[in-house]
């Protein structure tokens, strides 16, 4: 509170003169220096110094004054008043503490309300409150400056609350007002974001005749903005008589701006540009602001245009504001072309031109950036390294987000709380998990998003467990979870294939309605991760505005489990509502033409991508590639992967994967050479590629050489399915022995998928006693793929064993499998048709089974097919096996191919099993009675049947 009250001056060691005014200048002066007590003229040499912006040479000049014998007598306000206006203007505390005590010890008595309020003044531009309020409650007369310095201290310094008190206090002593004091006033009715408040000082504003006062009108303007009354902002400004004050357009421009209203503030740029005012730093920092988006990216060219033109290029404050403007366009060209063009660059420079490379996807070139600045001598502050952390979690670049955070240990920037986040954050995007916990547990205060983030990095790196753990623990704590937490709580349950969990966090999110669209998708997909197709379809339908991502979604699950027709029809349905699908979704929907080997359907997706300009690269590519190969068309495949320019890992496995089913193990191993030419490190995916081109084309030795290769070179542990394939290898050879040996040898224990490859290679070079042992091994382990207990129902059916075969069914029910049931695809009429064994639901299931009926009595008499009744593993008549094998779902799509798709055009089928021995031996004649190519992909590879030969040598 402010009083009136007599004063006494104390000093402490905090004021004592430092090199600039020392005792030795000090004492002599004081014996024969002698200030008037009535004003003269101020010394121009002491003004001309201060007004120059010295500090040094200003004290200088002032010592000299004080020990000059012949210096004419000074007035006490003239000889201190420079100097405490230049030591404001410098924000010189220390130097400012100097003069006040220099001021009390040279006079025994005075009482100047002058320089008193000049000390107000300075030691609030310094931010030291304190003292001007010291030196404010000791004055024994105050004028209507003292009050407006005092109240403008505060007002500056953080203390809005105080500002508003003393006002209060003036008001009460009838101090009047003068147009100086509204300035001050309303910046304090900003800090405390009262309209009402502001609203009352426009009021006595007007009273008091200062309403139509430019700058009074300005901090009005500013007031209202910031108040969110932009309304009354600029009706105060459009009422403004005369418009030339070049501060009031940059208030307006600046309000709009700083309100994301580009528009009008833009448009305010142009009507101060036509009516021919002069613009200054403040005009074009405000107007390149309100460039906030590309959609501006014209306007700030023509805005960067005048700056040229008036020569404020220069400008630190204009070109960060252009530097940012590029930025925010995306245009980093022309941000860098600017940045490289400035002399004098300051921390906002470097920090500005690093936001952009990160915010644009430049990794690379931020971490070159943040190398300059450090080999120049630019000291990085907490913005740049939060930059340069962003930019090695987005690379997973390890080593350089280490070095980041040994820098922010070395300066101190480690216990900042939002280092330690995004530091956080960094080793979870790096996959270290151990380095991320550590990171956690070192900050000395963590926040909400502290625990989101922490629990996201262990979601996403598959520490689902201890992700659970530690939301349990932020509970306990008492944090509140949101949205975003449980979305990384619903990854964790996804992934752990846990509905249960997953439908308590629903619940959960239902009770506190914490769904928005983002979680409402994440619903649709962990629903979906989990097989419950239903719940995943019912929550996606409860979405009333669907997004691109809601959409992405159902299609993703509906190919996850299978649903590939669905996905198809879903995507149908997306693009009636006008939906434009993404990468994302594009990907989706080939990976369901792939599955359905819809040819027709994937040509539209990669047409719609080439009409859209999607670049060929990434995920894009590598799903058009498989998406061609699964159809049978290597060549479109081969020609898509040609025509990509960065070739990564993932595409090339994806070419060696797409010769590989198609039988040419040869040209998959050739890709392989020439990935090593490149120095592309293959992973286990691409050896598992490989080991299964090498089983499908026969190429026992090199197969085995490249599985010597992947665990001796390049030092990779093999995974069961390498196993697997090894054994695939061998037995297709009749290496049996060989491959019982290889099973034996493992040194981690075979899995029942190890056990099954040996299982079918012994079924088909009828090796009983393996077979024996292969069979009791898959029973034993246990296993959730129907297919395993399958295959062994069936080696016992094959031996009339009916007994084990109910067992291994009973086993199959009481563990919750069934068999999954044969399904045949063919695209023809622009349509996906499915077929089930037996299937009589398709609308011309009558004419199918006519025409199927004359194939199958055609190839009797032409090329004396005879049906193969040792197929059929069911313990019926032999007329009935005869009757089930002619109602396989792949004979089905034949006959409906035969019936619409043209000759010459080549029948494609997909069938989810593997094709067994009778519909093989039907399909090779039916190419050669009926002159058709049919390419077959069963759940090993493809079959391509012509003039009644299979590529496959009739072993798959």
């Amino acid at each position: 509170m402010a009083t009136s009250s007599p004063h006494r001056y104390t000093t402490s060691s905090a004021v004592q003169f430092g090199p600039m005014l020392n005792k030795a200048q000090l004492n002599p002066a004081l014996h024969f220096f002698k200030f008037s007590e009535k004003p003269t003229k101020l010394l121009p040499s002491l003004k001309q110094v201060c007004d120059e912006g010295s500090l040094r040479e200003a004290f200088t000049s002032f010592s000299n004054l004080l020990t000059h014998q012949d210096s004419p007598k000074l007035s006490l306000d003239g000889a201190y008043s420079p100097l405490l206006e230049l030591c404001a203007k410098k924000k010189a505390l220390s130097e400012g503490q100097q003069v006040h005590a220099h001021l009390i010890k040279s006079c025994a008595v005075w009482d100047s309300a002058f320089l008193s309020t000049k000390l107000v003044y300075m030691y609030g531009k310094c931010g030291s409150v304190l003292n001007a309020q010291k030196v404010f409650d000791k004055m024994s007369h105050r004028t209507i400056f003292t009050w407006n310095a005092m109240i403008g201290a505060c007002a500056t310094n953080g203390e809005p609350l105080k500002a508003l008190e003393i006002y209060r206090d003036m008001r009460v002593f009838g101090v009047p007002l003068d147009s100086f004091t509204f300035p001050c006033v309303l910046k304090a009715c900003v800090a405390v974001d009262s309209l009402c408040c502001g609203e009352e000082i426009h009021g006595l504003a007007i009273k008091c005749g200062c309403g139509d006062v430019a700058f009074v009108v300005n901090s009005l303007v500013a007031m209202y903005a910031n108040c969110n009354d932009l309304g009354a902002a600029r009706k105060l400004f459009d009422g403004m008589k005369e418009k030339e004050d070049v501060v009031s357009w940059n208030s307006i421009i600046s309000a709009y701006s700083a309100k994301g209203m580009s528009v009008e503030a833009l448009g305010l740029f142009r009507e101060m540009q036509q009516v021919g005012l002069s613009m200054n730093t403040y005009t074009f920092v405000a107007a390149l602001q309100a460039c906030e988006d590309s959609f501006c990216g014209k306007l700030g060219m023509e805005i960067h245009a005048a700056v040229l033109k008036l020569n404020y290029c220069f400008d630190i404050y204009v070109a960060n504001s252009l530097l940012a403007m590029y930025v925010r366009c995306g245009k980093m060209d022309e941000a860098a072309r600017i940045f490289n063009d400035l002399d004098d660059k300051d921390i906002v420079s470097w920090n500005t031109l690093l936001s952009g490379f990160v915010q644009n996807g430049l990794y690379e070139e931020a971490l070159l950036l943040f190398h300059d600045m450090q080999r120049i001598g630019h000291k990085p502050d907490q913005v740049s390294l939060l930059n340069i952390l962003a930019a090695s979690g987005r690379l997973g670049s390890l080593l350089s987000g280490m070095e980041a955070h040994a820098y922010a240990i070395k300066n101190g920037f480690d216990s900042d709380l939002q280092v330690g986040n995004t530091l956080i954050d960094m080793y979870a995007k790096c996959c270290c998990v151990n380095l991320m916990g550590r990171a956690f547990d070192k900050m000395p205060n963590k926040d909400f998003i502290s625990w989101t983030t922490i629990i996201a990095g262990y979601a996403q790196n598959n520490c689902h467990i201890r992700a659970l753990e530690l939301c349990r623990k932020a509970q306990m704590l008492g944090l509140e979870v949101d949205a975003m937490m449980v979305e990384s709580i619903l990854l964790a349950c996804g992934s752990l294939k846990c509905v249960s969990l997953v439908k308590e966090v629903h619940g959960y999110a239902t009770r506190r309605g914490l769904f928005d669209l983002v979680l409402q998708n994440a619903v649709v997909n962990v629903y979906g991760q989990c097989g419950y197709i239903d719940y995943a379809y019912r929550m996606f339908k409860l979405i009333e505005s669907k997004d691109v991502v809601s959409w992405t979604s159902m299609i993703s699950c509906y190919v996850h489990n299978g649903l590939a027709n669905e996905a198809l029809e879903l995507c149908h349905f997306m693009k009636e509502t006008n939906v434009e699908p993404d990468a994302i979704a594009l990907v989706s929907a080939l990976s369901a033409a792939a599955s359905l080997s819809a040819l027709v359907k994937g040509k539209e997706i990669h047409g719609f991508l080439t009409r859209k300009g999607f670049i060929l690269e990434g995920s894009v590519a590598s799903s058009l590639v498989d998406m061609y190969a699964r159809c049978g068309n290597l060549k479109n495949a081969y020609n898509i992967y040609n025509c990509v320019r960065n070739k990564s890992l993932i595409l090339w496995t994806t070419m060696i994967n797409a010769y590989g089913m198609h039988g040419h193990g040869k040209e998959a191993i050739d890709f392989f050479r020439r990935m090593q030419n490149q120095e592309i490190v293959p992973d286990h995916i691409t050896f598992l590629a490989l080991l299964y081109a090498c089983s499908h084309s026969g190429l026992i030795d090199e197969g085995k050489g490249l599985f010597e290769i992947m665990i001796h070179e390049y030092q990779l542990d093999p995974w069961p399915e390498h196993f697997a394939c090894m054994v695939d290898l061998l037995g297709r050879a009749n290496r049996l022995e060989e491959a019982y040996h290889f099973v034996n040898s493992m040194e981690s224990q075979p899995t029942a998928e190890v056990w099954c490859a040996l299982l079918g290679a012994c079924r088909v070079h009828s090796n009983k006693e393996l077979e024996e042992i292969a069979a009791k091994k898959i029973l034993e382990l246990g296993t959730k793929n129907p297919g395993n207990y399958v295959l062994v129902s069936n080696i016992f059916a094959a031996r009339g064993r009916w007994e084990h075969v109910e067992e291994v069914r009973i086993k199959m029910k009481v563990i919750g499998l069934k068999k999954n049931p044969g399904c045949s695809w063919i695209e023809a009429g622009k349509k996906v048709h499915t077929f089930t064994a037996r299937d009589k639901s398709h609308p011309q299931s009558s004419e199918i089974y006519q025409k199927l009926a004359q194939i199958t009595e055609t190839l009797e008499r032409e090329a004396g097919y005879v049906a193969q009744t040792k197929c059929v593993f069911q313990n019926v008549e032999e007329e009935e096996k005869v009757q089930m094998l002619y109602g396989h779902s792949e004979r089905l799509a034949i006959a409906y191919g035969l019936l619409k798709i043209p000759e010459g055009t080549p029948i494609r089928i997909t069938k989810n099993l593997r094709v067994c021995m009778d519909c093989h031996t039907f399909t090779k004649l039916v190419s050669k009675v009926f002159r058709r190519v049919l390419v077959v992909r069963d759940a090993n590879r493809f079959h391509h049947f012509e003039d009644g030969k299979c590529s496959c040598g009739d072993f798959w």
